[in-house]
């Protein structure tokens, strides 16, 4: 079947022209209409129009309760440790490691030294400024054979070349009044035959015994008359 011919036939641009002008020919409109079921979505809203009507409701926080960006909130009332927390674990770092404990500032330090030696000597032996390179432990010896086993070492030690030693002597807590082997050892480094090779010495640290040990500090050759007598 052949479709209609069409009733409106133009030759020229000048032909529409008039035909414009005198409103004798009609266009269908711009946008025909939607099929049925099909709808429109509508134009969409700008952001002002969405942020208001879902602010729709809202209340304001009062300002007392406002959090500013940035600020720590404080912790709450359960996660605050009792205050006697740090204290319990600082005994057990005493007891367990001696974390916190200083020998120095107790009355069983002790520390010396020999013919002009800086007493700052002492000090810098006992916080382990120099290395200990022997050790000889006396400790539960009697005070004569603690005396022979202290001259067998100090021999060895300044025969080898030995500067640093410890000698563990324990603290004398069993004695009567003060510790008997450990202010021998004391005498034997400031008045016995060996005090000529002695710079210093001073209680151990903690991890080296405390109070029940002591360095010694000894020179590579023993002390002349002169050095004695201060020339």
């Amino acid at each position: 079947m052949k479709s209609p011919k069409s009733t409106l036939c133009l030759k020229s641009f000048e032909e529409m022209k008039g035909l414009l002008k005198a409103k004798s020919i009609s266009f269908p409109d711009a946008s025909p209409p939607l099929p049925s079921g099909i709808e429109e979505e509508p134009e969409p809203e700008n952001e002002e129009d969405l942020f208001s009507r879902a602010m729709e409701g809202v209340t304001r926080i009062p300002r007392p309760n406002f959090v500013a960006r940035g600020h720590h909130r404080l912790p709450s009332e359960k996660s605050e440790e009792p205050p006697e927390a740090e204290p319990l674990l600082r005994l057990k770092d005493l007891v367990e490691h001696g974390m916190g404990f200083e020998v120095a500032d107790t009355p069983e330090y002790i520390e010396g030294t020999m013919y002009h030696v800086h007493p700052e000597i002492a000090r810098r032996l006992h916080q382990g400024d120099f290395s200990i390179q022997a050790y000889v432990n006396l400790h539960r010896f009697k005070v004569a054979d603690a005396r022979e086993a202290f001259e067998r070492f100090i021999k060895w030690a300044v025969a080898a070349g030995k500067t640093g030693v410890l000698i563990v002597h324990g603290r004398g807590l069993s004695s009567p009044s003060e510790p008997v082997l450990k202010q021998k050892v004391v005498e034997w480094l400031t008045r016995g035959p060996w005090r000529k090779w002695v710079v210093a010495y001073a209680t151990a640290r903690s991890c080296d015994g405390g109070a029940g040990a002591t360095y010694v500090l000894l020179r590579r050759r023993a002390v002349s008359k002169k050095v004695k007598k201060g020339r």
